[in-house]
Formats: C-alpha cells, structure tokens, sequence
C-alpha cells in the first residue's frame, strides 16, 4: 500500500470538524497562457474563519516526483488553520509530464499567488513559510534557495523540511544514474548538469530562510544521509540549525499530523512565532 492511499484510509477513519476552519478549492495559480505544460495546477486554500493577518503555510507534497494530490492532505490545511495557520496546499504537474525544473518553477508560482492574494484569505503575505514532505522537501528547498527561482527570497519567512528527500541528487545520481524506474530519467533528465543545479545543498548561503527539519531514524538511508549533510553544511549559516529526528518510517513522518494533538504542530508553529 502506498502513501497516498495510507492517507487516505487515515484521513477517512478520523472525522474532523471544520467549524473553525473554511476550505477553498481548486483555484488556478497558473494563467492557461503561462502553464508550463497542457495541465493547470490548482491549490486549496484552507482559512481561519474570524482572525485575519495570520501567519501562512504552502505545504508541497511528496510522492518520488511523479505521484501524489493537493486533496490528501486536507488534516494538515484543516489543522493548521484551526491554530491560526492560513494553509495552502498546491498540485504541480508530476513525471513523465514534467521535470524537477517545472516542479520547481510551479511552486515559485504558488509562492507569487499566495503572496498576491493570500490577504483576502485571512493571511499575512509577509509571514509565507515553506512546507513539504519528501519531494516537496526537495522542491521546496530548491526553491527557496536556488535564486534562478525566486527573485525575492524574503518572501520566504522559514522553510520546514519534513523527511525532505532530494537534497543532494547530484550525489545520488552519481551513483545511480536515472532510468525509467520512477521516470527518473524525464525528472532529472541525463544531464549532470542539471543534477547539480536540482540539489538544494549547492546552493545554501547566507540568504537561506531559517530551516526547520524533522527526520525519521527509520527512513531510508538515502535521507538519513542526505539530510545530515545539508544540516551540516548549513551550519556554515545557520549555526544553531539541527536535526529534529522522529523514531518513525517515512511515511508516518506524513500521516502523524492527521492528529490535531500531535507535538511537532507546536514546534512548527513555535518555529513560525520566532521567524514570522
């Protein structure tokens, strides 16, 4: 059974209320004459009902590149927007459609849209943060630090890295060049080249948003690695950045936040309070 429909079965065995929150679906943040491929990437924004000017989280999917739906992870957008966090969970066209590149430049596009009309949303366009599970911890740190993105990096108030996967691909691909297997040869291309410039560690500096990151001990070994070494490098910047590891696999790293209660929702909203 696969993450998503792990989620799935979660999301449906544990009834939320949503009084305290509003949820609005399936908005166009791409113009049809600016889609990078024949699809049209949505988002669903999820609201506080009554306080307006609160502090904003994009959360960006996983799911190996090529799979994965914005409408899983209605408990994270519900439950964040129940303690004051405007959510805004976005699609982005996946492999074979699409390559790391109209990932990334599609999440640079959510960021614009939440930026220009989050307000009318009930939140605060200069307090956005950045969060994403496995790929779209790749894609998130990507976006957030590789300036080819992004023009204006403080949009960026903070970056949460969930069991971020893809840190450093050229590494990764070094070893084992892309195939067809996951599409991997469409998502990276064969191109070194653009491994490099796919792999958020190169591209760390002093302009890097604050980073917050939790990591499973029983994840796979490839993250494990990945991520100590970007924590590593890092501290070149940030010097009190560290590693937040959770005794989970991979995928409860994701599906533990179906839980409103569930401690990590304090420490990203206590990492937001700080950064905002």
């Amino acid at each position: 059974m696969n993450i998503f429909k792990i989620l799935i079965l979660f999301s449906s065995t544990l009834l939320l209320t949503s009084c305290a929150s509003k949820k609005i679906s399936d908005i166009s943040y791409l113009k049809s004459s600016k889609a990078l491929v024949e699809s049209f990437p949505e988002l669903n924004v999820f609201k506080t009902r009554k306080s307006k000017n609160n502090p904003v989280v994009i959360f960006i999917h996983g799911g190996s590149w090529n799979e994965g739906n914005k409408n899983i992870y209605g408990f994270l957008g519900r439950n964040f927007a129940k303690k004051g966090i405007v959510t805004v969970i976005a699609n982005y066209t996946l492999s074979p459609d699409g390559s790391y590149d109209t990932m990334a430049k599609e999440v640079a596009a959510v960021i614009k849209w939440t930026y220009e009309n989050i307000e009318k949303h009930n939140g605060n366009p200069n307090q956005i943060f950045l969060m994403g599970h496995s790929a779209g911890g790749h894609l998130i740190a990507l976006v957030g630090t590789n300036p080819k993105y992004l023009e204006n990096t403080n949009l960026i108030k903070g970056i949460i890295l969930n069991d971020a996967a893809g840190l450093d691909m050229n590494s990764f691909l070094e070893k084992y060049p892309p195939t067809k297997n996951r599409n991997y040869d469409v998502t990276w291309t064969k191109n070194p080249e653009n491994w490099k410039d796919a792999s958020p560690i190169y591209f760390l500096s002093e302009k890097t948003p604050p980073i917050f990151m939790i990591t499973g001990t029983k994840t796979y070994p490839s993250i494990i690695s990945q991520n100590k070494d970007f924590v590593q490098k890092l501290k070149t910047f940030q010097p009190n950045v560290k590693i937040n590891f959770l005794n989970k696999k991979h995928v409860p790293m994701m599906s533990q936040f179906i839980l409103p209660w569930n401690k990590n929702y304090k420490e990203i909203i206590k990492f937001i309070e700080v950064n905002k």
